[in-house]
C-alpha cells in the first residue's frame, strides 16, 4: 500500500523495519510484506449474517500482471485468478451453500487511465462464482418456476449517486444497487447496514477494489461498533474478508487466503469440447445501400467503420426466465468467444451497454423483477481480455429511453467517434434489429414506410445466440449489412452448468 494512504496511528504502530519497507518497496501491486497465510478456516455458518468481501484488482492495487496497464481490464492471468477463486469461495467459505446476494462495483464510478476505461474487473472477478449458485425464477407469466445456474450480480447506481455524464434512471432500483467506488452520499454503507439490520441470515458477497473495500470495512466497523481488528492495508487479491454477525448479535472477522497461483495464459476450457456449428441458412440477402434507389447519406454518418454485433450469451434456459445475467451455459460461450471468432473478425476495441443500468426480467416468488443488465457486457469481455483490447461501456443515455433505437444508432454510426475503427459490440438481442433497421431507414428519408423486404433487417430470434452481424460503412459512408455470419457455437452442445477450473 502507498505510504500516503496509511493513517498516522498506523504509522506510529509500525516498526522502523516496516516503515522502511513501506517507503522503499513501491506502491500499487501486492504489499511487499503480506500477512502470513492464516490457518485453514471453517466455512461460515448459515445461521449468521455473513458479509463477504472479495478484493478485485485495479491499476492501484493488484497482483502483478492481473490488470492491463493500457486497458485497465483484467489480463488473462487476472481472468484465470477469478475462475480459480470461485470454487474456493463457494466451497471453503460458503460451505457449498447458495449465495444470498452478490454486489459488485458500478464500473462507471471508477474510470481509469486518461481514456477513462470503466472498472469491469470487479464484475468479472465475481462472475464465475455467480454461476456456481442458483436462483429460482418464473418461466411464465402465471408461474412455473425454474432453478437456473447463475445468480444475479447487482451493480446499479444508488439513488442520486450517478457519476458525471451518466443520466439518472427514471426510477431507482434499490434491490439491484451495487458499490460506488467513491461512496458518494454514503450509498455503500446504506446498502450494507440495510443488510445487517435486515437480519436475514445468509451469504452476502461484495466485489470491489481495495480502495472501496478497505473504506467500507472501516466504516461498517465504526458505524456498527464492532471493534474488529481489520487489515491495515492491502494484502493481495487472494485474501477474502468475512464479517459474520451471529444470531445473538456478536460480530467476528475471518480472513481467508485462497493461495491461488493463476497461469498467465488465457483459460483453456475443460472437456467436453465445444462442437462447431454451421451458420444458419435462408438468411435474407445483405442490405447494400450505394447511393441508388433513392438512398442518401445520413447527416454525420461515419466512414471506414466496421461494427460486429453479437448477442449476450445463453440467458433464458426456460421460457421467460431471466435475471439479466447469463447462465452456466453462457460461460462456455463467453470464454470460447476468442477462439470461435478467430479469423472471422478483427476489432480494435470492444463495447457494450452500461451494466449499471437495469431492466425488467422475470420474477421470483417475492415479486422482484428489476435486474442489473450484466449479460451482454460479460459475454464480450473475455474477447477483450484475450486480445488486450480497449473495453468501454455506453453510458451517456438510458437504454430504456423511448427513442433508444435512434440513440444507439446515432452513437455507433454518426459523429465520427468510430470512423476508421473496427468495433465488437455485445448487446441485448431485443435492441439489435430495431437499431440496425433505424440505421437503414435513415438512408431512405423519402421512401414511404415500410421499406421493401430487401431493405429490412431480419428478426433476431429468441433462441438465436450464435449470429454475428457485420455492418460496414465505406470511405463515403455507404452501408453494407451482412447477416449471414455466425460465431459457430452450437447452444445445444453447451453444458447447463459453468465450466470448472
Amino acid at each position: 500500500m502507498c505510504i500516503g494512504t496509511y493513517k498516522l496511528s498506523h504509522l506510529f504502530a509500525l516498526s522502523l523495519t516496516a516503515v522502511f519497507l513501506l517507503f522503499f518497496c513501491g506502491c500499487g501491486g501486492i504489499a511487499s510484506t503480506p500477512a502470513p497465510a492464516p490457518a485453514i478456516q471453517a466455512p461460515l455458518s448459515a445461521e449468521s449474517v455473513n458479509l463477504i468481501f472479495v478484493v478485485s484488482g485495479d491499476l492501484g492495487y493488484q497482483a502483478p500482471g492481473d490488470i492491463s496497464a493500457t486497458t485497465a481490464n483484467l489480463t488473462s492471468q487476472g481472468l484465470q485468478r477469478s475462475l480459480l477463486m470461485a470454487p474456493f469461495l463457494q466451497q471453503n467459505i460458503l460451505g457449498n451453500n447458495n449465495v444470498t446476494g452478490i454486489y459488485a462495483l458500478e464500473p462507471m464510478t471508477h474510470p481509469q487511465t486518461p481514456n477513462g476505461y470503466p472498472d469491469m474487473a470487479a464484475t468479472e472477478t465475481i462472475e464465475q462464482f455467480a454461476l456456481l449458485n442458483q436462483i429460482t425464477l418464473s418461466t411464465t407469466a402465471a408461474g412455473d418456476f425454474y432453478a437456473g445456474n447463475n445468480y444475479p450480480i447487482y451493480v446499479s447506481y444508488g439513488l442520486g449517486s450517478e457519476p458525471s455524464g451518466v443520466p439518472s434512471p427514471p426510477s431507482p432500483c434499490p434491490n439491484c444497487q451495487g458499490l460506488d467506488f467513491n461512496d458518494v452520499g454514503g450509498v455503500n454503507e446504506i446498502l450494507v447496514t440495510g443488510i445487517i439490520h435486515g437480519d436475514v441470515p445468509g451469504y452476502y458477497v461484495f466485489s470491489a477494489p481495495w480502495e472501496t473495500t478497505g473504506a467500507l470495512l472501516e466504516n461498517i466497523n465504526t458505524y456498527e461498533g464492532f471493534n474488529l481488528a481489520l487489515p491495515s492495508g492491502y494484502q493481495g487479491p487472494n485474501y477474502i474478508y468475512a464479517i459474520s454477525i451471529s444470531p445473538s448479535g456478536n460480530a467476528s472477522l475471518t480472513t481467508y487466503n485462497s493461495n491461488v497461483n493463476p497461469p498467465t495464459t488465457y483459460p483453456v476450457l475443460p472437456p467436453p469440447a465445444l462442437v462447431s456449428a454451421s451458420c444458419k441458412v435462408n438468411v435474407p440477402p445483405s442490405i447494400v445501400t450505394l447511393g441508388s434507389a433513392g438512398a442518401v447519406l445520413p447527416a454525420g454518418i461515419n466512414t471506414n467503420e466496421t461494427l460486429y454485433l453479437v448477442r449476450h450469451a445463453e440467458a433464458h434456459p426456460e421460457g421467460l426466465w431471466s435475471d439479466n445475467n447469463y447462465v452456466g451455459a453462457g460461460q462456455w460461450r463467453a470464454l470460447d468467444l476468442p477462439a470461435a471468432l478467430l479469423g472471422k473478425i478483427s476489432p480494435n476495441q470492444v463495447w457494450s451497454g452500461d451494466i449499471s443500468q437495469f431492466t425488467q426480467g422475470t420474477t421470483t416468488a417475492s415479486g422482484e423483477d428489476l435486474w442489473s443488465g450484466v449479460a451482454p457486457a460479460l459475454t464480450v469481455e473475455p474477447y477483450a481480455i484475450a486480445n488486450n483490447l480497449p473495453y468501454n461501456l455506453v453510458s451517456s443515455f438510458e437504454l430504456s429511453d423511448t427513442n433508444w433505437d435512434q440513440l444507439i444508432s446515432d452513437f455507433f454510426f454518426t459523429g465520427q467517434r468510430f470512423s476508421n475503427q473496427k468495433v465488437l459490440v455485445g448487446w441485448s438481442y431485443q435492441q439489435i434489429q430495431p437499431t440496425v433497421q433505424y440505421l437503414v431507414t435513415s438512408y431512405y428519408p423519402n421512401t414511404p414506410a415500410p421499406l421493401p423486404v430487401a431493405l429490412t433487417a431480419p428478426a433476431w430470434l429468441d433462441t438465436d445466440y450464435d449470429s454475428l452481424w457485420t455492418l460496414t460503412l465505406d470511405e463515403h459512408g455507404n452501408l453494407t449489412a451482412d447477416f449471414t455470419q455466425c460465431e459457430g457455437i452450437d447452444s445445444g452442445t453447451l453444458p447447463p452448468t459453468a465450466p470448472q477450473f
